[in-house]
C-alpha cells in the first residue's frame, strides 16, 4: 500500500465515521417535537403576507399555555436561585445560538432593572461576545467548552447554572451541566421538548412544550418567546424574593439616563405618596437612590439612619421588611390614591 492508499483510505474511514454520526444525529433529531413538521399548520410559502402574519400570531398565542404547564418547575428553579442569592451565590446562564443570546440578554438587563451587581447574573454562549451578532452555531458541538467557559467565569459550588437547549442535545450545554453537577453546582436544565436527552440530571428541568415551528427546527419562533418568558421569569422572581421590589415597583434601579432618573422620582411618589418636588429632593440628597429615598420618607428617618438600617439588614430584606416597626411618615392610603 503507497502512502496515496493509505491516506485515501483514512479519509474515506472518517467519511463513513462522519456519515454515520450524521445518521445518528438525524435520528434522534426525529423524535424532537420542535424538529417535527407541523402537519396541522398551513406551508408558510403558499400564503400571502396577511395570512402568514396570523398564522405566526396564531401559534404564538399557545406559548403562554405550554409556560403555565411547566410552571411549578419554574417556581421550584425560582426558589433554588433565590437560595444561592441569599448565601452569596450567582447564576450563569449557558447556551449556544438563540438559547445563549437570550441568556445574555435576561443577564444584561438584571443590573439596571434591580440594581445587582454584572457579575450576580453572568450569560455563557458558545463563541462568546462575537456570537451575539454573529452566528456561531458549530462551536455548541464542543461538549467540554461550555464547563470551561463556566470555569473562566469563575462558577463554583453555591452558584447556579441554567443550560438552555431547547432542542435537549446541544453538547456545548450538556457538557456544561454535567461537569457542573458533578461539583456541587446548582444545575436548571431548560429545554422546549418532552422529554430531556439521555443521561442528562439537574436538580429542577424546565421542558414547555410549544410544539412544532411553523418553519421546522427554528427555535428561535415559539420555543425562543417560552424562553425568554422563563429566564424573564426566573430572575425578576428571585430578585423579589431578595427584596429588589416594594409593592410593584423598582426600589433598586439605577437612574443612569434621564428617562431612569424621571422613573426613579416616579417611583418614589408613588411609594411615599407625595408630589415631585419632594421626591426630587430626597433623590438628590440621597445620590439617586430609590430605595434610601423611600426609608426616609416613609420612616420618617433621616438619610444616615435609612442608610444604617439597610447596612444593619444585610441582603434579602425588602423595603417593606424594613419598614416593620417604624411609623410610616406618609399616609400609605396616599400611595393607593396616586396609583389609581
Amino acid at each position: 500500500m503507497t502512502p496515496e492508499t493509505g491516506s485515501q483510505g483514512a479519509a474515506s474511514g472518517r467519511e463513513a465515521e462522519d456519515r454515520e454520526h450524521l445518521r445518528t444525529l438525524s435520528e434522534q433529531l426525529d423524535w424532537l417535537v420542535t424538529e417535527s413538521l407541523p402537519r396541522e399548520i398551513p406551508h408558510p410559502d403558499t400564503l400571502n403576507t396577511i395570512e402568514l402574519v396570523r398564522l405566526m400570531n396564531r401559534e404564538d398565542a399557545g406559548v403562554a399555555g405550554a409556560v403555565e404547564a411547566v410552571l411549578p418547575a419554574v417556581a421550584e428553579a425560582v426558589d433554588l436561585i433565590a437560595s444561592s442569592f441569599g448565601q452569596g451565590g450567582r447564576l450563569f446562564y449557558v447556551g449556544a445560538g438563540t438559547s445563549g443570546r437570550l441568556g445574555v440578554l435576561d443577564a444584561s438587563e438584571c443590573p439596571p432593572t434591580f440594581g445587582s451587581d454584572p457579575s450576580l447574573v453572568t450569560g455563557i454562549i458558545a463563541g462568546g461576545r462575537d456570537a451575539l451578532i454573529r452566528s456561531s452555531e458549530g462551536l455548541e458541538d464542543d461538549g467540554d467548552r461550555g464547563w470551561n467557559d463556566l470555569e473562566e467565569a469563575g462558577v463554583g459550588p453555591g452558584d447556579v447554572v441554567v443550560g438552555i437547549t431547547a432542542s435537549t442535545r446541544t453538547p456545548y450545554v450538556l457538557g456544561a451541566l454535567r461537569q457542573a453537577r458533578a461539583r456541587g453546582v446548582g444545575t436548571i436544565y431548560l429545554t422546549c421538548n418532552p422529554e430531556g436527552m439521555p443521561g442528562v440530571e439537574a436538580d429542577v428541568a424546565i421542558n414547555p412544550v410549544v410544539g412544532p415551528e411553523i418553519v421546522a427546527g427554528s427555535t428561535r419562533l415559539k420555543a425562543g418567546t417560552a424562553t425568554k418568558m422563563i429566564v424573564n421569569m426566573l430572575t425578576t422572581a428571585a430578585f423579589v424574593k431578595q427584596g429588589k421590589v416594594y409593592g410593584n415597583l423598582m426600589v433598586d434601579v439605577r437612574p443612569v439616563s434621564d428617562k431612569l432618573r424621571a422613573r426613579a422620582r416616579r417611583i418614589v411618589m408613588l411609594a411615599c405618596g407625595v408630589g415631585f418636588d419632594e421626591a426630587d429632593a430626597a433623590l438628590r440628597s440621597t445620590s439617586e437612590e430609590v430605595r434610601i429615598a423611600i426609608l426616609m420618607l416613609r420612616g420618617g428617618l433621616e438619610e444616615e439612619e435609612a442608610r444604617s438600617l439597610v447596612d444593619r439588614s444585610g441582603t434579602g430584606r425588602g423595603v417593606r421588611d424594613l419598614l416593620d416597626g417604624l411609623p410610616p411618615a406618609c399616609d400609605a392610603d396616599k400611595s393607593d390614591e396616586n396609583r389609581e
